[in-house]
């Protein structure tokens, strides 16, 4: 299959791209400048330039392409409203240019949305519309695409690792670093899922090539690390104290990242593995945390 991937030069949608040449597929990748072009003739990849601002560009690759998978999104947690809206209108956009065919879509989404209850273990069966996390517009307009009768489905995404990133772990390290403490909120017992990069990137090539439309599939190896587990790695790692903060010091010390700090984003992958046989098999979380370049 000849594969459009969005995000082609990024952590996540780098590897995709790899795994797939690998796997025999041609793929053409997104980017928006010169030097992402040249990167991906490199590897074997065709550039297509655009950026997922410019949904005529994202339409232009769907036509050229026999499936689509988007990995490309705005990481500047500062504007995440307008981010998540963003890729609301790039999974429109791209999903316009496939009614009439049977070509698949693969989009991303987070696995905290398969949580029912504050707390719960996230699985593929649920998607909770009601919560107030915007990337929820993702899915929804998946689920919109969906009905469209659009070959549309999903995989969702927990902290995706390896010894250089580690999702939103990775602007924990750098805050320890810079407050010279490694902190965690309470008893630090709520959980974070995790997968190994080259992990995830197979399962989007797995469900490209067996997936069902409409199906939501969990990237996720690890079900939940604690948040103190992790403070702990970090601390020995920067070689600075671990402390645990009450609900008010952590608004304080957090900022931006006291909105999932203190919340529990486990998750299941009990159905994907069922049924595309994934078994993970990359390095874990902490080991990852342990081994990584902190100086």
């Amino acid at each position: 299959m000849r594969v459009f991937v969005t995000g082609a030069t990024g952590f996540l949608g780098s590897a995709i791209v790899s795994q797939l040449i690998n796997a025999g597929h041609q793929v053409l990748g997104l980017t928006r400048s010169e030097a992402g072009a040249r990167s991906l003739l490199k590897i074997g990849a065709q550039a297509h330039i655009g950026d997922t601002d410019d949904l005529d560009s994202l339409r232009r690759g769907v036509s050229l392409a026999d499936a689509v998978i988007h990995t490309a999104f705005n990481h500047d947690f500062s504007t995440f409203a307008a981010n998540c809206e963003a890729d609301r209108q790039a999974i429109e956009a791209m999903g316009s240019a496939l009614y009439g065919s049977d070509r698949p879509l693969i989009i991303t989404s987070i696995a905290g949305l398969g949580a029912m209850i504050k707390g719960q273990l996230a699985s593929e069966e649920y998607f909770n519309a009601d919560s107030p996390n915007p990337r929820k517009a993702s899915e929804l307009a998946s689920i919109s695409l969906a009905q469209r009768g659009i070959n549309v489905s999903v995989v969702r995404l927990p902290q995706v690792h390896d010894r250089v990133k580690q999702g939103l772990i990775s602007p924990l390290i750098e805050l320890a670093r810079e407050k010279g403490v490694s902190a965690y909120i309470g008893e630090g017992e709520n959980r974070w899922a995790a997968v190994h990069i080259s992990d995830a990137a197979r399962l989007y090539v797995l469900v490209l090539e067996k997936h069902l439309a409409g199906s939501r599939y969990h990237a996720v190896a690890e079900q939940g690390i604690s948040l103190r587990n992790i403070a702990e790695v970090i601390g020995r790692g920067l070689n600075i104290p671990v402390k645990s903060l009450d609900a008010h010091e952590g608004a304080t010390h957090f900022g931006w990242l006291n909105t999932f700090i203190s919340h529990d984003m486990s998750a299941s992958s009990a159905l994907t593995q069922q049924r595309l046989s994934w078994r993970p098999s990359g390095p874990d979380l902490l080991t990852d945390l342990e081994q990584m370049y902190y100086l």
